[in-house]
């Protein structure tokens, strides 16, 4: 077992916790995230929004990625591989 792998294995109960609560409260964490990317666009007078922007949705996605939220959770979880796993993304074809 090398040092990466003794890592993980340390880690795991951790990433565990992280997870639960990035399930539990994922809603205030991307609301929060969404008032905070708005404060600092209006301090910045937009002048960085793009970049702004883009940073909230990588956050975004490693919240999901940490409620585990991503595509083969969800068709695990539900059950149905035709259930998208974000409300903008279409179901796939049949």
């Amino acid at each position: 077992m090398g040092l990466l792998d003794n890592m993980k294995a340390k880690l795991g109960p951790a990433r565990d916790k992280v997870s639960d609560l990035a399930r539990q409260h994922g809603d205030k964490v991307q609301h929060g995230l969404d008032k905070a990317a708005h404060v600092v666009d209006e301090r910045t007078k937009g002048k960085y929004s793009e970049k702004i922007h883009a940073g909230t949705g990588k956050a975004k996605e490693a919240m999901d990625r940490l409620a585990h939220k991503d595509g083969a959770d969800a068709e695990t979880a539900t059950g149905d591989p035709t259930v998208p796993t974000r409300p903008e993304d279409p179901p796939p074809a049949s």
